[in-house]
Protein backbone atom coordinates (compact mmCIF):
# COMPACT_ATOMS: atom_id res chain seq x y z
CA UNK A 1 0.00 0.00 0.00
CA UNK A 2 1.12 3.28 -0.94
CA UNK A 3 -0.50 5.98 0.91
CA UNK A 4 -0.61 9.56 -2.06
CA UNK A 5 -1.62 12.74 0.40
CA UNK A 6 -3.17 16.14 -1.18
CA UNK A 7 -4.30 19.51 0.63
CA UNK A 8 -8.39 20.08 -0.05
CA UNK A 9 -8.97 23.55 -1.29
CA UNK A 10 -12.47 25.18 -0.77
CA UNK A 11 -14.43 27.65 0.46
CA UNK A 12 -15.47 27.49 4.54
CA UNK A 13 -18.75 26.65 4.09
CA UNK A 14 -17.43 23.43 2.82
CA UNK A 15 -14.91 23.16 5.71
CA UNK A 16 -17.72 23.34 8.31
CA UNK A 17 -19.53 20.28 6.34
CA UNK A 18 -16.00 18.64 6.73
CA UNK A 19 -15.65 19.33 10.66
CA UNK A 20 -19.63 17.86 10.73
CA UNK A 21 -18.53 14.48 9.32
CA UNK A 22 -15.87 14.21 11.85
CA UNK A 23 -17.69 15.36 14.76
CA UNK A 24 -20.19 12.52 13.44
CA UNK A 25 -17.42 9.87 13.24
CA UNK A 26 -16.33 10.66 16.54
CA UNK A 27 -19.91 10.34 18.30
CA UNK A 28 -20.53 7.28 16.50
CA UNK A 29 -17.24 6.23 17.47
CA UNK A 30 -17.97 7.11 20.96
CA UNK A 31 -21.27 5.14 21.08
CA UNK A 32 -20.04 2.34 20.10
CA UNK A 33 -17.36 2.47 22.78
CA UNK A 34 -20.40 3.15 25.47
CA UNK A 35 -22.24 0.63 23.96
CA UNK A 36 -19.62 -2.17 24.69
CA UNK A 37 -18.98 -0.71 28.48
CA UNK A 38 -22.59 -1.07 29.32
CA UNK A 39 -22.93 -4.33 27.81
CA UNK A 40 -20.21 -6.85 28.20
CA UNK A 41 -21.46 -9.21 26.13
CA UNK A 42 -20.98 -7.12 22.74
CA UNK A 43 -18.23 -8.32 20.13
CA UNK A 44 -16.17 -5.88 18.88
CA UNK A 45 -17.12 -6.80 14.90
CA UNK A 46 -20.68 -7.01 15.93
CA UNK A 47 -20.79 -3.03 16.34
CA UNK A 48 -20.70 -2.75 12.98
CA UNK A 49 -24.62 -3.71 13.54
CA UNK A 50 -25.20 -0.60 15.95
CA UNK A 51 -24.08 2.12 12.97
CA UNK A 52 -26.99 0.98 10.80
CA UNK A 53 -29.45 1.64 14.97
CA UNK A 54 -27.66 4.92 15.42
CA UNK A 55 -28.73 5.85 12.14
CA UNK A 56 -32.33 4.67 12.44
CA UNK A 57 -31.85 6.95 15.80
CA UNK A 58 -30.14 10.28 14.60
CA UNK A 59 -30.95 12.14 11.79
CA UNK A 60 -27.28 13.52 11.45
CA UNK A 61 -26.01 10.37 11.92
CA UNK A 62 -27.90 8.96 8.75
CA UNK A 63 -26.44 11.62 6.37
CA UNK A 64 -22.99 10.42 6.93
CA UNK A 65 -21.97 7.30 4.70
CA UNK A 66 -22.39 4.11 5.70
CA UNK A 67 -19.09 2.64 5.53
CA UNK A 68 -17.81 6.26 7.37
CA UNK A 69 -20.47 4.70 9.98
CA UNK A 70 -19.02 1.75 9.60
CA UNK A 71 -14.97 2.54 9.95
CA UNK A 72 -15.89 4.51 12.88
CA UNK A 73 -17.23 1.49 14.53
CA UNK A 74 -14.18 -0.38 13.55
CA UNK A 75 -11.74 1.59 15.04
CA UNK A 76 -14.08 1.36 18.14
CA UNK A 77 -13.59 -2.52 17.61
CA UNK A 78 -10.09 -1.89 17.36
CA UNK A 79 -9.27 -0.83 20.80
CA UNK A 80 -11.23 -3.14 22.41
CA UNK A 81 -9.57 -5.63 20.71
CA UNK A 82 -6.29 -4.05 21.51
CA UNK A 83 -7.22 -3.92 24.92
CA UNK A 84 -8.08 -7.47 25.31
CA UNK A 85 -4.42 -8.58 23.71
CA UNK A 86 -2.43 -6.19 26.30
CA UNK A 87 -4.61 -7.95 29.16
CA UNK A 88 -3.93 -11.44 28.10
CA UNK A 89 -0.09 -10.31 27.31
CA UNK A 90 0.14 -9.64 31.56
CA UNK A 91 1.94 -6.12 30.48
CA UNK A 92 2.59 -4.14 33.65
CA UNK A 93 1.00 -0.50 33.81
CA UNK A 94 -1.80 0.70 31.55
CA UNK A 95 -3.27 -2.14 29.68
CA UNK A 96 -5.09 0.40 27.43
CA UNK A 97 -8.58 0.73 28.25
CA UNK A 98 -10.66 2.18 25.60
CA UNK A 99 -11.51 5.65 26.21
CA UNK A 100 -13.87 8.25 24.70
CA UNK A 101 -12.48 10.51 21.73
CA UNK A 102 -12.35 14.07 23.00
CA UNK A 103 -10.19 15.55 19.79
CA UNK A 104 -11.02 13.24 16.68
CA UNK A 105 -9.66 14.80 13.38
CA UNK A 106 -10.62 12.03 10.70
CA UNK A 107 -13.36 10.25 8.83
CA UNK A 108 -12.14 7.61 6.87
CA UNK A 109 -14.40 6.78 3.56
CA UNK A 110 -14.03 2.79 2.08
CA UNK A 111 -15.05 2.74 -1.62
CA UNK A 112 -17.97 4.72 -1.87
CA UNK A 113 -18.64 8.07 -0.22
CA UNK A 114 -16.24 9.61 -2.26
CA UNK A 115 -15.75 10.28 -6.25
CA UNK A 116 -12.53 11.95 -7.99
CA UNK A 117 -13.04 13.59 -11.10
CA UNK A 118 -11.59 12.86 -14.64
CA UNK A 119 -8.31 14.28 -14.32
CA UNK A 120 -8.02 13.27 -10.75
CA UNK A 121 -7.56 16.48 -9.77
CA UNK A 122 -10.79 17.12 -7.97
CA UNK A 123 -12.64 15.36 -4.77
CA UNK A 124 -16.21 14.83 -4.61
CA UNK A 125 -18.09 14.10 -1.29
CA UNK A 126 -21.22 12.46 -1.79
CA UNK A 127 -22.84 11.51 1.36
CA UNK A 128 -25.88 13.83 2.61
CA UNK A 129 -23.64 16.37 5.08
CA UNK A 130 -23.18 18.31 1.97
CA UNK A 131 -19.08 18.85 1.74
CA UNK A 132 -19.43 19.21 -1.97
CA UNK A 133 -16.17 19.02 -4.48
CA UNK A 134 -12.53 19.77 -3.46
CA UNK A 135 -9.48 20.34 -5.64
CA UNK A 136 -6.37 18.42 -4.80
CA UNK A 137 -3.37 20.44 -4.36
CA UNK A 138 -0.03 18.04 -3.70
CA UNK A 139 3.29 16.94 -5.56
CA UNK A 140 2.32 13.52 -6.83
CA UNK A 141 -0.21 12.60 -9.42
CA UNK A 142 -3.24 10.31 -9.26
CA UNK A 143 -3.31 9.32 -13.06
CA UNK A 144 -0.66 6.91 -12.24
CA UNK A 145 -2.91 4.58 -10.62
CA UNK A 146 -6.03 2.96 -11.78
CA UNK A 147 -9.10 4.16 -10.37
CA UNK A 148 -9.52 0.51 -8.82
CA UNK A 149 -6.13 0.38 -7.44
CA UNK A 150 -7.58 3.66 -4.66
CA UNK A 151 -9.09 1.59 -1.78
CA UNK A 152 -9.59 4.51 0.61
CA UNK A 153 -9.99 8.15 1.12
CA UNK A 154 -9.18 9.58 4.71
CA UNK A 155 -10.13 13.27 5.21
CA UNK A 156 -7.95 15.04 8.25
CA UNK A 157 -7.96 17.93 9.98
CA UNK A 158 -4.72 19.16 10.41
CA UNK A 159 -3.36 22.94 12.03
CA UNK A 160 -3.15 24.56 8.44
CA UNK A 161 -6.12 22.77 6.86
CA UNK A 162 -7.74 19.50 5.70
CA UNK A 163 -6.00 16.76 3.63
CA UNK A 164 -6.78 14.26 1.85
CA UNK A 165 -4.96 10.47 1.94
CA UNK A 166 -5.32 7.74 -0.54
CA UNK A 167 -4.44 4.60 0.15
CA UNK A 168 -3.58 2.80 -2.97
CA UNK A 169 -2.75 -0.73 -3.70
CA UNK A 170 0.63 -0.83 -5.48
CA UNK A 171 4.21 -1.36 -4.93
CA UNK A 172 7.03 0.58 -4.99
CA UNK A 173 9.83 -1.21 -6.91
CA UNK A 174 13.57 0.26 -6.30
CA UNK A 175 16.01 -1.34 -7.98
CA UNK A 176 19.34 -0.51 -6.28
CA UNK A 177 22.81 -1.30 -8.67
CA UNK A 178 25.57 -2.47 -6.85
CA UNK A 179 28.11 0.34 -6.48
CA UNK A 180 30.94 -2.07 -6.60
Amino acid sequence: MIVLEFKLMGVPRQYAALDEVIRTTQFIRNKCVRQWMDGRGVKPYGLNRSCAVLAKEYAFARKLNSQARQTAAERAGAAITRFYQLCREHKPGKNGYPRFQKDCRSVEYKQTGWKLDQGRRAITFTDGIGAGRFTLKGTRDLLAYALEAIKRARVLRGADGYYARFAVDAERRHEVASSG
